[in-house]
Order: C-alpha cells, then structure tokens, then sequence
C-alpha cells in the first residue's frame, strides 16, 4: 500500500532572465546528510537548503555574464560541491567559501553533460560526447584530450550506480528520433552500445533505472503511457557488437488515444513506482498530476493534482518527491509498504497500517480524565527500533545513545518533566513512528498537555518541531490542547499557528480573533524568510500591475469590468479614481501575511461568537484586513470559477462573510475614517456591478423555466443540441 502524506513548500523559484516560468530547474541534488539537498537554478546560483526547517544554509552565485550549466552536485568523499559553469570551466568550493570566483577552478577542454557522486567513489563527469572521466583523473590533467564516444547523437538521461563496489554509468541518447543506451563500467573501462525497439506513435519521455545481482533494470515512459522493462547485464568482461534490447510491458498508466507530455518516472521500491506528468486528452482540459502504481498488481494507489501546473521534473530521496508546482519547489511525504494482494485491494488489517492510521475527528472525553492518567496506557509498550532510517538531529553523544529496549506513554511523560529538548524530541519520533495503539487520539493529547504545560512552568522551553509533528498527525483538536495556541501566541510562532487553524475544527472565537490581531500587527519584513506554507496564495499574490490593467479592460466575466463600475458608480465621488485603482490593484501584504489571513478565512466560526471579538481590533487593523479582502475579491471574481484553484484558498463566499462581518462589527468607525471612504466608494460600485449580473441571470433563469414549463417534452435519445432563442 502506498500514500502521499505531508506536504510543504521547500522554496519559492523565481525565473532567471531569458528563462520561462515553466522551464523548472537545473537540477537537485542529495546533500552531504539525508536533510540537506543541493538546488541549482537556471541560472547562477546554487543553493543548499535544509529540507525539515525548509530554510537555505547556502547559497553561491558565479558571476553576472556567467552561467551554471549542469546540476551541482556534493562530494560524499570530501564534503566538497562540484559545478560547472559555461559547459567547461568546473569549479570545486567548501560550505566556508562565500564567493565562487575565489575558489578552485579548472577549464576543461570538452562540454560536460553531468557530474553523478556516488558514496565511497571519485565523482564521475559525463561530457556531452559520451566520454567518462572520474574527477581525480581531470584534476591531475584539466587539458587532457578528451574524445567523442558518440556522434551525432543527444544525450537525453544519465545516471550512476554501485554494483559489487564499482561505479557503473548509464545513458540514453537520441538520434533522429532513434535511442541509444551505453553502459560504462569504469574499472575496467568497458563500454556497452545497445539499440532502443522503436515505437511507431510513441516516444520515450523519461528514464529510470537500478541494478541488483549484475542485472542492470531500465524502466522506460513513453508517451501512450506505458512503461516499459528492459534487462541488460553487467557480467559482459568485453565489448560487444550494438545490440537491439527487448522490452517487456510493465504498466499501462493512462488509457488509449491519450498523450502524455512532459512527464517524469521515478522508482519507489521493488514493487511501486511514480509517474509525473500531463495527461492530454481531447476534448478534456489537460490535467497535471502525480500518482503512484503498484507494478506488481497493476494498480493506480494514490494520486494528486497539480492545478498550479510543474515543470515535469521529480526527484525522489529519503521517502519523499521533491516537484516544482506552479513557482514553488514543492515536498510530498510518501510512504510505501511491502506490496500484498490485501494491501492492493484495501483489505489490509490495523496492524499492518498503523503508519497510515485514519484518526476519528472527534474526542472520546471519557479517556481524558485527568486523574486517571496512566491507565489507558501503563501495559502498552512497543519495541524501540536498533537503528534510525534517519539522522536523529541535535543528538547528545552520551545521553541519547542510551536506548531503552521499551517505552511507555508513562515513560515519555515522565521525560517530558525534566529531560532536554533534543532527548525528547528523538524519544518521541521513535514513540509515534513505533506506537499501535486504539486510543491515538488521547495519547497524542496527553503528550502535547506534558509538552506545552513545561512551556508555561519554563520559559525558555519551546520544543517547536515537537509540536508541530504532533499537530502534523491530524490526532488533536483544540479541545485536547487548549493551551496549546496561547503559548504559540505568546511566542508568535505563526507556522504553528497557521497549522493549527488549518487542522483544529473546533477553534473558540476568541483565540481566532486573537491571531488575526497577532497576524496583522506583525510587519510584513520581519515574516521575511519565515517557514509558512504558502500554497494558499500563489495562485494570485504576484500579478503584476500591467497584468491587472489588461484584464480590467478585457472582456467582462462574472459580471464585473470597469465600464460597469462607472456605469454604477455613486451619486457622489469621494476620491479621486488613481487612488481606487491603486488599491483595487495592489496586494497591500506580503505572500506569508497572505497565506496567515486565508488561514483565518479558512477557520469555522459562529457569527454570533465571532462580533464582539472583531470590535477588538484597531481602526487600522481593519482597514488592512478590509483592503486585503477586496483585493481577493476582486481577484475571485475575474476568475470564470468564482474560486482560487489549489487546496486551502479562500472562497468567494468566505471573502464576503468576512467583509461583512467586519463591516458590521466596525461600520461606525469606517464610516468616520477619511482613508476609508476611497475603500468604501469602491467596495460600494464592485457589489452594485455584481447585483446587476446576477439580476440579469435570475432573468434568464426565469425564461428557461418558463420555456421548459410550456413546450412539450420529447425524447432525442442519448444526444441532441437544441437551440433555444430568447426573444
């Protein structure tokens, strides 16, 4: 069984000059651990972030009229990055070193396709020509002859393996619409030449490839959506004559007369495997997506649309895809799980699935009482696992060696009292990714009561990545927790507060008011570079102002255009009209303030509970969140769906309830406020330019049913046009 859990923005992508929105990245790369990852743009910079705080540690840029040609990559053996830029000149830096210009650089005599760094080996460079150099071989002679292995020909994939304690490379390459597959053991240097079948209406889109046992497996997209395998092995002492590889059918992803573009195919585990791509089919819009199949019963699992479209590249570490989606790199968790007939089917027990757990969305109060603490819980242990899949950060080297063989939730409690945050923090990953219980819910709550009751008693305790992983297992509400977001408050964590307005069904007013206070009293520089999760606004946060002009003085849709307006406008003009545009066209708060108020958009709420608490707002903290919501009105309404695309985006009619409710709760002072009255006149002829479109569509809807009343009905079989004339 596989499923897409966690998802989270990595980073914002900003296109380089003479470089489309959509022409995605260079490249990424694994960093020197499993959390770091090597990001090259298309241009000139290269860029280390830190995956779980989603935060750059690095960053290094070549100079202004140069440009980085092939992914960056990190030496495993020395710590070192290696990059090459202008396709020859290759440049080799530390995490010390601040400019690229000062640091080690060679110029080589050859174009270089790609550098692939493998563990426990000398880096292997891949010239455009087909040649294979290790990287200690070009150092010790840069001007060395380099000759063309292939001719004519295109290489369009590569990648580097292992196999029994030597470096194997392989790439494809493409001529006149003919693929070629090489094979390159470098110790001893043996070259493979092998012949793609061809396709007669199709084309390969995407390799992939992996060896076990001298058996080296390449698994092929084409563009009809099958993907193909096909055995070669590595036992071969010689060179042998080209030769032309069969391949075997191994899944249809897409059914017939569709096309797949620009997609991507990863391998997951022995039996799953991803595919990312753009399905076309006529007369169908096309739809972007990335989905996860189970080879081995031909199934689709799990899959995911990507409204904000992707570049059709993914990579793939540490059980998680790493996509460009819209201008954001993008991180999806996934987890895959050894593939049985019951699992396929959905037929897998409880105790099998305990990682991908279904938690109720509501609390059995009868576990929570206080005084019996412990006994739910005293005789459910589980086993701690001997060794980590991943890099336990902040690790102390004599405390937490110190394993113990069980834990108990009483255990954990108990640790939570008086050990260090970075003990906890380990101790309680190994707990949730251990622990199969029936009363997760309760658990989860009297583990973050222990952590945030520590926070009020301790100032300076504030074990952030604790709570948020809580939080991130959707097993708590804000009746488990109460506390919980008044200390996030106090610290103004904002991420936890975004994720907790995001999770928590049962938020009090109040506490809702008090962030939306807290959120626009935090200036806009000083979110700069915070961790929110930004999927919310990138649909519509970064028009620019031509963009705007232009669609105002475009085709009228949902009823709004600026003629209307004027047609509309008030018997009295109470400011000047630059002012109105100004503010109808300009976002007046950065993407992070964005994405928090669309939180509090998105939160539920009683009408009659929520009032009072607004009038605590200032006059000017109204008169922002007011602004903002008309400029998400107005950017709603000139889309023909009346809504943002993309998950947790603020709907028309949540804009409106909004605007209402602030209106009501502070209409006296509105009123009074001379920077208001350019807000209002404007809100004013937007909602009477509305009022005329759906009058007009009441009207239609009134003479369609008329029509329906009094003709007759027939029958026209399965299809029929009819033309109606409404005179």
């Amino acid at each position: 069984m596989a499923a897409l859990c966690e998802e989270f923005t990595l980073c914002g992508l900003i296109a380089s000059a003479g470089a489309g929105a959509g022409q995605g990245i260079v490249g990424l790369e694994p960093g020197p651990d499993p959390d770091r990852v090597l990001l090259t743009d298309r241009g000139r910079t290269a860029t280390l972030y830190k995956v779980s705080d989603q935060k750059p540690l690095g960053c290094w840029s070549v100079k202004q009229d140069q440009t980085i040609t092939c992914p960056a990559v990190c030496n495993f053996e020395t710590g070192e990055y290696i990059a090459v830029h202008d396709d020859k000149v290759l440049r080799i830096w530390k995490d010390e070193d601040v400019n690229l210009d000062k640091v080690f650089k060679a110029t080589l005599t050859a174009e270089v396709y790609r550098i692939h760094s493998l563990p426990h080996t000398e880096p292997l460079v891949l010239f455009k020509g087909g040649a294979v150099r290790t990287l200690d071989a070009l150092l010790a002679a840069p001007q060395q002859e380099i000759e063309n292995v292939i001719s004519d020909e295109v290489i369009r994939w590569s990648e580097a393996f292992m196999e029994t304690q030597q470096p194997v490379l392989i790439f494809a390459t493409e001529k006149n619409g003919n693929y070629f597959v090489y094979v390159q053991k470098v110790n001893p240097n043996i070259l493979h030449k092998y012949k793609l079948e061809q396709e007669e209406s199709s084309h390969p889109l995407s390799f992939t490839a992996y060896t076990k046992n001298n058996i080296l497996t390449l698994l092929c997209l084409y563009s009809n959506g099958c993907v193909y395998k096909i055995l070669m092995s590595l036992q071969h002492s010689v060179p042998e004559e080209e030769q032309i590889l069969s391949k075997s059918l191994l899944l249809k992803t897409v059914v017939s007369d569709t096309v797949l573009k620009g997609a991507s195919l990863a391998i997951l585990d022995k039996d799953h495997v991803a595919v990312l791509g753009c399905l076309d089919s006529p007369p169908n819009i096309a739809k972007e997506c990335l989905s996860i199949w189970n080879t081995k019963f031909q199934i689709l699992q799990t899959s995911k649309e990507l409204p904000q479209g992707t570049s059709g590249q993914l990579w793939c570490y540490g059980e998680k895809f790493f996509l460009t989606h819209g201008k954001v790199l993008t991180v999806i968790v996934y987890k895959c799980e050894t593939s049985s007939l019951a699992a396929a089917v959905g037929k897998l027990k409880d105790t099998q699935t305990s990682s991908m757990r279904t938690v109720s969305s509501y609390v059995n109060w009868n576990m929570l009482q206080e005084d019996d603490l412990g006994s739910p819980f005293a005789q459910q242990s589980v086993t701690a696992k001997t060794e980590s899949k991943r890099t336990l950060r902040l690790r102390r080297n004599n405390v937490a060696k110190v394993q113990r063989d069980t834990l108990t939730v009483e255990q954990l409690l108990s640790d939570i009292k008086d050990s260090s945050q970075s003990d906890i923090e380990e101790e309680l990953w190994q707990f949730l990714s251990n622990a199969q219980m029936s009363d997760f819910q309760a658990t989860v709550g009297y583990i973050i009561t222990g952590l945030v009751n520590r926070c009020k008693t301790e100032p300076t305790f504030y074990p952030r990545n604790c709570l948020v992983q809580l939080i991130q297992t959707h097993g708590l509400s804000y009746s488990l927790c109460p506390d919980l977001m008044a200390v996030a408050l106090e610290k103004t964590d904002v991420h936890l507060l975004q994720l907790c307005l995001q999770q928590f069904p049962d938020i009090p007013e109040a506490v809702t008011c008090a962030c939306l206070k807290a959120f626009l009293s935090i200036n806009d520089d000083s979110l700069q570079g915070t961790n929110v999760n930004l999927d919310s606004v990138i649909s519509y946060i970064d028009i620019t102002l031509n963009d705007q002009v232009e669609k105002q003085s475009a085709t009228v849709q949902n009823g709004f255009s600026s003629e209307l307006m004027e047609e509309d406008s008030c018997d009295i003009q109470l400011t000047p009209k630059p002012h109105v545009v100004d503010t109808e066209e300009l976002c007046p708060v950065g993407p992070q303030k964005a994405a928090l108020l669309n939180a509090i958009l998105y939160s539920a709420y009683s009408e009659t509970f929520l009032l009072p608490h607004l009038k605590d707002l200032s006059a000017q903290q109204v008169i922002l969140f007011l602004r903002y919501l008309q400029y998400l009105y107005i950017k709603c309404s000139e889309k023909v769906s009346m809504d943002f695309p993309g998950m947790l985006s603020p709907t028309i009619n949540q804009i409106m309830d909004w605007m209402c409710l602030l209106l009501d709760a502070h209409f006296t002072v509105v009123v009074m406020l001379p920077e208001a009255k350019g807000l209002l006149f404007s809100l004013h002829k937007f909602v009477r330019a509305q009022v005329r479109f759906y009058s007009e569509l009441n009207k239609i809807e009134g003479s369609l049913q008329e029509l329906q009343r009094t003709k007759p009905q027939k029958d026209f079989g399965l299809y029929s046009i009819e033309m109606l004339e409404l005179v």
